[in-house]
């Protein structure tokens, strides 16, 4: 419903009651119309923010004892519900149609100089302090289990599903969250608390995975899931600076090369 609108009907419905005279009826079908359609998409947003981490809780926690065919299908079945929601209801519900927008020089360089800078602090971060330190000891134990149940066993397989989720995953990614979710969540709020709660739902999936590795109070659980919050938030600033998703998925891509780096470090010597 349109903000000047409401508050026109409300105030009128206020008037007719101060008065002593009934109010004027029900609202404009159209209002009413506007009203739910702002219902229903706040419901879509919803989902769309708890979605990701209720199937990252099936197939990651929830199954993790079941053979990897299991794990693998629900995986499968819930990424293409993931990724085809947004589509469905943005052109179908709502009958929109997006206005691409060119990436612009600053947009690209600027999601590629926080992407070079985000990873060459990962990577600091783990060979300065991390590693030494032995803080990622049980999790590369972890993590090669988990690679190991969705049959990667050697190192080509893993570069390959490295490849896989730094490029066209890390854009589908973007899709979702920057054009979909906050996307969405700034037509009902405005964009600054749109990208915090935007930011919030990216973390929530990301939580239960680094919890798995290590461990559910730990601080590099605590640590590395804000940093999860604080990347999206950045994204979300530069789709809303940018108008586009490219900037932002050079970002996210580069990040996920420097977890993928990382990951080979802890398991690559126990690959073939």
């Amino acid at each position: 419903m349109d903000e000047l609108e409401t508050r026109r009907y409300t105030d009128g419905r206020a008037n007719a009651l101060e008065s002593g005279s009934p109010p004027s009826g029900k609202a404009p079908a159209h209002l009413m119309d506007a009203s739910r359609a702002r219902r229903a998409d706040a419901c879509a947003v919803l989902f769309a923010l708890l979605f990701p981490t209720l199937i990252t809780w099936v197939y990651f926690i929830a199954l993790a004892e079941q053979p990897a065919f299991v794990q693998g299908t629900a995986l499968a079945v819930g990424k293409l519900i993931q990724f085809t929601f947004p589509a469905v209801w943005f052109f179908e519900v709502q009958g929109r149609r997006p206005q691409w927008k060119r990436p612009g020089r600053a947009g690209v360089i600027l999601g590629l100089a926080f992407g070079l800078f985000v990873f060459a602090l990962i990577v600091a971060t783990y060979h300065a302090w991390l590693k030494p330190q032995g803080y990622l000891a049980s999790a590369g134990q972890e993590i090669l289990r988990k690679v190991s149940r969705f049959g990667i066993h050697t190192r080509p397989a893993y570069w390959v599903m490295a490849a896989f989720y730094s490029i066209p995953h890390s854009l589908l990614e973007e899709y979702y969250w920057r054009w979909f979710a906050f996307g969405q969540l700034r037509r009902l709020i405005p964009w600054r608390p749109a990208a915090l709660v935007a930011s919030a739902g990216f973390m929530g999936h990301h939580v239960l995975v680094l919890g798995s590795y290590f461990g559910w109070f730990s601080l590099a659980t605590v640590v590395f899931s804000l940093g999860v919050a604080v990347g999206g938030a950045v994204w979300c600033w530069l789709y809303q600076r940018s108008g586009s998703l490219v900037g932002p998925w050079l970002s996210h891509l580069l990040v996920d090369v420097a977890i993928f780096v990382i990951g080979y470090d802890l398991v690559g010597a126990s690959l073939v």
